[in-house]
């Protein structure tokens, strides 16, 4: 059974958490991802990470990069000045460390409280529930983006054929509008339930610590892969892509950190295993921002950020060289990431080491997002008829000119304020819960159904536990039950985006060769998703603010109603792509 503390609460999109700041003190074995040099053999690689004091464990010879432990408290240093090699990670302790159970900072947007049920102002703007999944009917999401029956659902629902890899915290195949689409054969865990100091995963629930490979005990990767291709089975919702082939390439922790190198992993398996596209909702962690020099990191700091932006990019460039589409989060922070300010929540482990940076765009990068060849997306919640006949840019989004590809909605619990729909759970999206997690939190009786209460504190504090109302709704047909939870943030936009590019493949792809099934250029089936995406203009009101929040959150729009900071190319349209 998971620890409480560990449970989301609600869960929560768009983050990686890559290595330890914690010295290697006292002569403790530390693990490192180290990036060979351009050109450089794996010998002369090899050669050189031993003279510095270093063993391998691994090696990742598609993209250059090793898995290393080293004693050397100075490791990262003495790595960078080694010629075959480009630089070091940090990436975790090994053997267990004390440290305060906790998620994320980015967390927090998502599983914010505000779950009253919902007077709904604007019911046309909610689908009827196709076929027997009773809770489809709640999908404004889906209605947005024309995936329903009389829009892409009448022509292209996905298929087996095509493989959508979902990098997250796991994803649980054994949920009812999951298994059908479920590919157990392809899916991997590439992490193991050992936490860095400062990041607790909890108890090891199997041999080694590795969970299987249909397991999520966090929840965030199952709501993802549920938005993508839960079932038209008569239970629970439907997802962008019906019947699209679902596999779980873990790379995050139970806690909701990710590791450099299982992220590595992930991508580069994508690329060798025919996965047609992929979703990333997190960041590289512990830096919200990779800066290659700013001055207010030690040299050791500026050379493991240099190295993160490197060794993400070979992943990148690895995996969409092999067919693979790679969408992502745009984050949570309500940031425009072409004028990104000071960043105070880096690094974001171990507790208490956040320091305050002064960030600029030309040097500092978000990753994976702002990786070349990943498409970004940004977040909107409902329409808001009384205002606008657009959504508007959710809240908490960021955006940018440079930055934004396209836009998908993710929900905003703030929308309809001064409405009986301000707050309502159903101003957020719905997607399959975990029922592990539920039992963990305590959010369900011994009949999994909902208690209306948890022992999951979304953003715990040490020692204290809050009880809080979770947005759960539960489904059953059949006598087959699943839950389901309503949250928000940019994590829930991007499997949109990642479900309408599925269609896309599914409905334009050519036969597969190497991997059977079905592929399409990534540069193609990018194309298609931004010319077939609805365009959305900047609010008219600009600077736009958002009554209920301080002028933090004030963002400006620049662009045209064909491409802008709010949108990017528009609002991706499942219905249009496959027409």
């Amino acid at each position: 059974m998971r620890k409480a503390m560990l449970c989301a609460g609600a869960v929560a999109g768009m983050a990686l958490l890559a290595f330890s700041q914690v010295a290697a003190a006292g002569g403790r074995s530390q693990r490192y991802v180290v990036v060979f040099e351009r050109g450089a053999t794996a010998h002369d690689a090899a050669a050189a990470i031993h003279r510095v004091g270093g063993k391998i464990l691994s090696i990742n010879h598609d993209i250059g990069v090793a898995t290393v432990s080293s004693r050397e408290s100075r490791f990262v240093l003495k790595a960078g000045s080694q010629r075959a090699l480009y630089g070091a990670a940090r990436e975790r302790a090994i053997g267990r460390a004390p440290g305060v159970a906790r998620k994320p900072v980015w967390r927090a947007v998502e599983s914010e409280s505000g779950t009253t049920p919902a007077r709904l102002a604007h019911k046309a703007d909610f689908a009827q529930p196709v076929d027997g999944d009773q809770l489809s009917g709640l999908q404004w999401d889906m209605k947005m983006i024309g995936a329903t029956p009389a829009g892409s659902y009448s022509r292209q629902q996905g298929s087996h054929a095509v493989r959508v890899g979902i990098l997250d915290t796991g994803v649980d195949g054994t949920h009812p509008d999951i298994a059908p689409n479920f590919d157990s054969a392809l899916s991997r865990n590439f992490t193991i339930d050992n936490p860095v100091p400062g990041i607790d995963d909890g108890p090891c629930e199997h041999p080694g610590c590795v969970d299987p490979a249909n397991e999520d005990d966090d929840g965030h990767g199952t709501h993802v892969a549920g938005t993508i291709g839960a079932a038209l089975n008569e239970v629970g919702i439907g997802g962008v892509a019906p019947k699209v082939d679902i596999v779980n390439i873990r790379a995050g922790q139970d806690s909701g950190f990710f590791l450099l190198g299982p992220t590595l992993e992930a991508l580069t398996y994508a690329g060798d295993n025919g996965i047609d596209v992929v979703n990333m909702s997190y960041y590289i962690d512990p830096w919200l921002y990779n800066c290659r020099a700013n001055p207010a990191d030690s040299p050791a700091e500026q050379l493991e950020q240099r190295t993160i932006i490197t060794a993400t990019q070979l992943a990148v460039d690895y995996a969409r060289s092999h067919g693979v589409t790679l969408v992502a989060a745009l984050g949570n922070e309500s940031t425009d990431l072409g004028h990104p300010g000071i960043d105070t929540t880096s690094p974001d482990f171990p507790a208490d080491a956040a320091k305050e940076r002064t960030i600029d765009n030309a040097t500092c990068f978000n990753e994976p997002t702002e990786a070349p060849g990943v498409i970004a997306v940004s977040s909107v919640g409902p329409i808001n008829r009384a205002n606008s006949p657009f959504p508007r840019k959710a809240y908490y989004s960021n955006w940018g000119v440079e930055q934004t590809d396209v836009s998908a909605p993710g929900g905003d619990r703030r929308e309809f304020f001064g409405t009986p729909q301000y707050n309502a759970a159903q101003n957020r999206i719905i997607a399959p819960y975990p029922l592990n997690v539920a039992q963990a939190c305590q959010e369900v009786d011994a009949t999994g159904v909902p208690t209306g209460t948890t022992i999951c504190d979304p953003t715990p504090k040490p020692g204290v536990v809050l009880p809080r109302v979770p947005a759960l709704q539960r489904d059953c047909a059949q006598g087959v039950c699943g839950l389901y939870q309503w949250i928000q943030g940019t994590s829930m936009a991007a499997p949109h985006a990642v479900g309408v590019a599925a269609l896309i493949v599914a409905e334009f792809g050519r036969q597969d060769r190497n991997n059977g099934g079905l592929t399409l250029n990534p540069d193609r089936t990018e194309r298609i998703l931004k010319r077939t995406a609805t365009d959305t203009p900047c609010p008219a009101q600009n600077p736009f603010d958002y009554p209920d929040l301080p002028d933090e959150f004030t963002a400006t729009c620049e662009g045209t109603p064909a491409f802008n900071g709010f949108y990017g190319e528009g609002i991706v349209n499942a219905d249009r792509a496959v027409r």
